[in-house]
């Protein structure tokens, strides 16, 4: 896959069905839109999508919005789903008021080779988001384009978005997230050093700090299964800013992986989530604290039991 990011200076030469979006979370709904582009290979288009590399909403807004999957992970994602090109393109004031008509035959025509737009019967593009599904048609014979519009996704009555993740998210309903993604929300990142309270009680943890861009389910504690080079371990994960330790700390992702005795420091992992244990708690101490962990470790050994 061709990766262009941070950068308006690019130029794809060779025909492309291209679907744009934020894509986050590239969910069931996303993956229908990706379906539709592949289908375009029998014509010998490249399939590519055109994203931005900021989510507008944090320029528009002049607040910072959180992502389900981050940049990297999105671009793993497209890679593994068969893209050839993905476009990061810089979100600016510039971009924000462009015309939709300058936006599709300077960038999607002229810059990203489109012979074939794919989109969803609700995309917005443009200046005051005045692009929409009929623009893309009524603009398609003059630029030289086929345009195939796709409906929602749906989980019955209700339809498959970022929004309806987060809110699962939110409720800590990490089964229903995944559902509606399609595949096992997961944290990525590289293992740092924490405050080693876990070796100094008894069970050494992977900490990761997923960032302040990357949209958390839930504080508490969570079944998971954690991904070491290429090989998978079953580990509990909690989600949170560990009340129980005085000081003040960012959210983070903290893993006992089971079975396994190695040094991770400095390392990528990926921690996969699969079910909710219970809430982020505060306890009375560090020997309560450990009880529970205890318990914890013991609650998760079991569940992943069942779930082979």
């Amino acid at each position: 896959m061709q990766y262009f990011a941070g950068t308006r200076e690019f130029q794809i030469k060779e025909p492309t069905a291209v679907t744009i979006g934020k894509f986050d979370g590239l969910h069931r709904g996303h993956q229908k839109l990706l379906r539709e582009v592949m289908r375009y290979r029998e014509k010998e288009y490249k399939p590519a999508v055109f994203t931005f590399e900021t989510a507008p909403g944090t320029l528009i807004r002049g607040k910072l919005q959180t992502m389900i999957t981050t940049n990297e992970e999105r671009e793993e994602n497209l890679r593994e789903a068969g893209v050839e090109y993905l476009v990061e393109y810089p979100f600016n004031q510039e971009v924000a008021h462009m015309d939709p008509e300058q936006f599709v035959a300077e960038i999607l025509v002229g810059k990203m080779g489109a012979k074939a737009i794919v989109s969803g019967p609700d995309c917005h593009f443009g200046y005051q988001r005045k692009g929409d599904a009929e623009l893309l048609r009524k603009l398609a014979p003059k630029y030289g384009y086929e345009v195939s519009i796709v409906e929602k996704a749906m989980d019955g009555e209700r339809e498959i978005s970022s929004t309806y993740i987060r809110e699962e998210l939110a409720k800590g309903n990490i089964r229903k997230a995944n559902e509606l993604l399609g595949y096992e929300y997961r944290i990525s990142g590289q293992v740092v050093h924490g405050e080693h309270l876990g070796s100094t009680l008894g069970f050494p943890t992977a900490n990761i700090l997923p960032g302040i861009q990357k949209h958390l389910p839930a504080f508490g504690v969570y079944l998971s299964r954690t991904v070491i080079d290429g090989a998978s371990y079953g580990s509990i994960t909690n989600i949170g800013k560990k009340p129980t330790i005085a000081g003040k700390r960012p959210a983070g992702a903290e893993t006992y992986i089971y079975d396994l005795d190695e040094n991770l420091y400095g390392k990528k992992i990926e921690v996969h989530f699969l079910d909710f244990m219970r809430p982020e708690m505060k306890f009375s101490g560090v020997d309560e604290l450990k009880m529970q962990v205890l318990k914890d470790k013991e609650t998760g050994r079991k569940m992943h039991g069942a779930e082979r």
